[in-house]
């Protein structure tokens, strides 16, 4: 898909997001959905990512898995320059910060992900990275 077109695909699943209160259809049909709002690591520019998240309770999770591509996503770059951020979770927007897990931490969610999502495994398995897991936590 050219960028062109994922751009439009994203704005699309956003208006859907928004009209629904937190649903959207296509590949997002019957997941979780999470808008998260983040500024470019170099530009700046505020940008909005369309994840399907892991959600924990009130813990949400999200997984730099670019479907398996060698490469982070651009998002995940911007959370790492900038963690400080705005999440809509169904109809609700609130601050948060972005955490990058590590370790036994990221291995532990990153299989809760795959045990309901199992593209997230697939995911994995064709990258030699290890695909990053961030949490947003919600700011007090």
């Amino acid at each position: 898909m050219t960028t062109t077109g994922f751009d439009e695909m994203n704005r699309n699943v956003i208006r859907e997001f928004r009209e629904t209160g937190g649903r959207a259809g296509g590949v997002f049909e019957g997941k979780p959905l999470v808008l998260v709002h983040h500024f470019g690591a170099k530009s700046g520019t505020e940008r909005i990512a369309p994840l399907v998240p892991y959600l924990d309770g009130d813990r949400i999770y999200i997984f730099a898995s670019k479907g398996g591509a060698d490469t982070n996503p651009d998002w995940y770059h911007n959370l790492v320059a900038h963690p400080d951020i705005t999440v809509e979770l169904g109809s609700e927007t609130f601050p948060a910060t972005a955490r990058v897990l590590t370790g036994q931490e990221r291995d532990d969610v990153y299989a809760k992900q795959v045990a309901v999502e199992p593209q997230f495994g697939d995911y994995q398995r064709k990258t030699r990275r290890v695909i990053p897991v961030v949490e947003l936590v919600r700011a007090s």
